[in-house]
């Protein structure tokens, strides 16, 4: 009798208790989640410009240094985004360096990695007689470094081609996964079928992607005409930090900006094709010697304006063309349209101010002649443009610089020269500047 009482209490305590779990449970699905605050990465989630490098390399292929010793370069010097681009390859999967006598930049690294990160961060092995140190994946090493709202790595490949003996090299940027370059039959459809596989790529896996060319004139590889016919472009280096790329021309090649314009007038006034932004990047390889004829970081970036710090908000930034290029000049504001284009440079002390607004009227010819030797043999070069495309309509020394557009503008945009000397110079003489997109009516 005792025995079965007890065990009718038990069985009435289990009862209550599933009834109270019950009433607690639907209690807490009645009520909302409790959230103590807005994530902090995303407190203050207004437009605001972030600073990054599209394109860097590292041991992964010609670079000098260890992946996670660039990014914390990077990092230190007040960059919010970096994509590490080595030629095609992604950082995945196992590699290993080795330390080799006849590359003494090897060794040097190695130390340096070690003097930063520890010994137990940095794997190291014996093959035979040869040391050796392996390279760690991008998935690996990003967790050490990327901070939200801080700091964000971007995994990225620049697609190594070329046409005939014309280099072409694109640049894929928040890749899934590595994309092995394509034949095309010419250099325009090089570039364009190079682009397809990054969109195609982006539609298979809904990622955000976005793809640009290369330093057109390395090599003397590409000519206005092969970026006119591609309709795929959308970005190009207007810019680009190796000292061996001619960013600024000869005789015969036009430079980079040269490039643009007469890319812009021919596809917005003839072909109606989209607009191309332009990018200024680092293409860094070598993080040991500083100084001219030296192929090294922070020379050349991108602000992008975005909400916060994620690979969608900087690619949707980019393709809006809501950013600027620079080695330098700092805007704190950049207003594009609708007819007006409209700047906010934030000054230095001692530091001048030239804005000049380029661009191609409506009425301005857009014939061209072909180049050619002293024997009268063609050039495979771009050919000659009237010097009314790309030409400046406007300068002012303000620091609130603006443009209003007539309707006579094919488009408009401005570059801000500074009479500060860069820091490390693409090559002498050089000083800071920086480029806005242009603004289409």
């Amino acid at each position: 009798m005792p025995r079965s009482r007890t065990h009718t209490l038990i069985l009435g305590a289990f009862a209550v208790g599933l009834v109270s779990a019950a009433g607690a449970w639907q209690a807490m699905q009645s009520q909302p989640p409790r959230v103590e605050g807005v994530v902090p990465a995303l407190q203050n989630a207004q437009p605001r410009y972030w600073k990054g490098n599209l394109h860097t390399h590292s041991f992964w292929s010609d670079g000098d240094d260890f992946p996670e010793m660039i990014a914390d370069w990077y990092k230190e010097h007040g960059y919010h985004f970096l994509a590490l681009s080595d030629h095609n390859v992604l950082a995945e999967g196992e590699r290993w360096l080795k330390i080799d006598p006849a590359r003494p930049v090897t060794q040097v690294a190695t130390d340096k990695y070690r003097r930063r990160f520890g010994s137990a961060w940095v794997e190291e092995r014996r093959r035979g007689e040869v040391p050796e140190v392996r390279l760690k994946p991008l998935a690996e090493y990003r967790s050490l470094l990327e901070e939200p709202g801080r700091y964000l790595l971007l995994p990225a490949e620049e697609i190594t081609h070329r046409y005939a003996k014309a280099p072409v090299h694109i640049n894929a940027i928040n890749l899934r996964d590595v994309i092995k370059p394509v034949d095309g039959a010419s250099v325009a459809e090089t570039i364009m079928v190079n682009h397809r596989l990054v969109e195609e790529q982006a539609r298979a896996t809904g990622w955000k992607m976005i793809a640009f060319l290369n330093h057109p004139n390395f090599g003397w590889g590409i000519r206005a005409e092969d970026m006119i016919a591609a309709d795929e472009l959308r970005f190009f280096e207007v810019f680009n930090g190796h000292p061996g790329v001619r960013n600024h021309g000869d005789e015969k090649h036009p430079s980079c900006e040269r490039l643009w314009d007469i890319v812009l007038a021919l596809r917005l006034g003839k072909l109606r094709t989209p607009v191309v932004y332009g990018l200024a990047t680092d293409d860094a390889h070598g993080y040991h010697q500083f100084g001219i004829g030296k192929v090294n970081p922070g020379r050349a970036w991108v602000m992008v304006r975005a909400p916060y710090l994620s690979a969608e908000a900087i690619l949707r930034g980019l393709e809006t063309g809501d950013f600027y290029a620079s080695t330098g000049v700092v805007l704190d504001d950049v207003e594009r349209g609708p007819t007006a284009l409209k700047l906010r440079i934030r000054p230095e002390e001692g530091v001048s101010y030239r804005t000049q607004f380029i661009a191609t009227l409506r009425d301005a010819s857009l014939a061209s002649e072909p180049q050619r030797d002293e024997n009268g043999n063609l050039l495979e070069v771009t050919r000659v443009y009237a010097d009314a495309i790309g030409q400046v309509v406007a300068e002012s020394s303000s620091l609130m610089p603006s443009y209003q557009m007539t309707g006579n503008e094919l488009y408009v945009r401005a570059k801000v020269i500074s009479s500060k000397p860069h820091p490390n110079p693409y090559q002498k003489g050089e000083v800071e500047v920086a480029w806005t997109q242009p603004l289409t009516p």
